[in-house]
């Protein structure tokens, strides 16, 4: 067998090729440019379960997996035809022991000084374990959007019947008032009433849930940041004025993000309501929105300096449904599970720092136009 480097012409280079071609982690092996091989490492032997001398005396063709066989075609042809310099496969083999292990393999030419092809060197690394773990994931992935589906399927069908249920009872409430009057007087009456509205209140949130659904990346549009930031700052002035609080707006007119223009209405509007619902009468209520670049997001920051929460008892449950954290005569606890729903299918994030009696701050991740 003819080296690549002779012994007697360069022996430090000769000592120093052979300790990394036989201790490096990954297989290597040189072949002739008809595939035949002429040397391998001890990676390989391990790897493929054989002696050198057995992979010497069979033809390796015999343990590749049979789907796999034509992989490297196309793109040696580029190769040897000097188009590409390298290239990648993945490619199935049979183990000694008869499992099959998956193999990246990274293919180059050494050339002669002319500049022709003269051998090949191919580098084996065994992605058994994370080819596995890519199935197991896509196989999960599939299974959560198979049950997501009929999760929506059945929050659709649910929705529909209490709304229409709800619709029948409060028609029926109304016709019973039409024709006993006495009623309205009536304390069970009363009751029954106040249990209607209720159930008309919670099947209008449930419905505002269902219709929440994550969003493809194509179907977000390039928003203006300061203009939706403004126009929330618009809607709520009249309460803001009615209760002197100051609102500051430090955002950029230039900065974009890429939403739903709805969702970003709405989660904007419904952190202005709640700073300036949740205000404290200690202080001059002000609130400040500002922004940060960080990494593929624009965060958008609501801060206030209002009664704050306790993030140590009800950090976990924060943007949970029908979670209150305060004793306000309005708080339901449905605009921070929505806001939060919204952000998260638009692929963004918000996180809370908050302290009790000194305010509230909120940093929304939105995807960066």
């Amino acid at each position: 067998m003819k080296s690549l480097f002779p012994q007697n012409n360069f022996p430090d280079t000769y000592d120093s090729f052979e300790k990394i071609f036989n201790n490096t982690y990954d297989g290597i092996v040189i072949l002739t440019l008809d595939g035949d091989w002429i040397k391998v490492n001890d990676s390989v032997c391990e790897l493929f379960g054989y002696t050198r001398n057995e992979l010497f005396n069979m033809d390796i063709q015999n343990i590749v997996f049979r789907e796999d066989l034509g992989v490297h075609e196309k793109k040696y042809e580029r190769l040897m035809a000097g188009k590409i310099n390298r290239y990648r496969v993945r490619q199935r083999y049979f183990h000694k022991d008869g499992s099959i292990i998956w193999v990246l393999i990274s293919v180059s030419l050494i050339l002669n000084k002319d500049q022709s092809p003269a051998q090949m060197i191919w580098q084996f690394s065994d992605i058994t374990s994370r080819k596995l773990n890519q199935d197991k994931l896509k196989l999960m992935l599939k299974v959560v959007r198979e049950q997501n589906e009929r999760l929506n399927t059945f929050a659709d069908i649910i929705t529909h019947n209490l709304r229409s249920h709800s619709g029948n009872l409060s028609t029926i409430k109304d016709f019973l008032l039409e024709e006993f009057e006495w009623l309205k007087d009536n304390e069970n009456y009363n009751l029954l009433v106040k249990a209607i509205d209720n159930l008309e209140e919670t099947v209008s949130h449930l419905s505002e849930v269902a219709k929440i659904n994550q969003v493809g990346n194509d179907q977000l549009d390039v928003l203006n940041l300061y203009d939706y930031v403004e126009r929330g700052i618009y809607n709520v002035r009249a309460l803001a004025q009615n209760y002197n609080i100051s609102i500051e707006n430090t955002i950029e007119d230039d900065i974009e993000v890429k939403g739903i223009p709805a969702y970003l209405d709405s989660i904007i509007l419904n952190f202005l309501s709640n700073a300036i619902k949740y205000r404290s009468e200690e202080r001059s209520p002000t609130i400040k929105l500002s922004f940060r670049v960080e990494d593929q997001y624009i965060v958008l920051i609501i801060a206030d300096n209002g009664l704050g929460i306790d993030l140590e008892k009800y950090g976990k449950s924060l943007f949970q449904m029908y979670k209150t954290f305060h004793l306000h005569k309005d708080a339901i606890g449905v605009g921070l599970f929505i806001t939060k729903n919204h952000i998260e299918s638009m692929g963004g994030k918000v996180e809370v720092v908050s302290e009790v009696d000194v305010g509230t701050e909120f940093s929304i991740y939105l995807k960066k136009a």
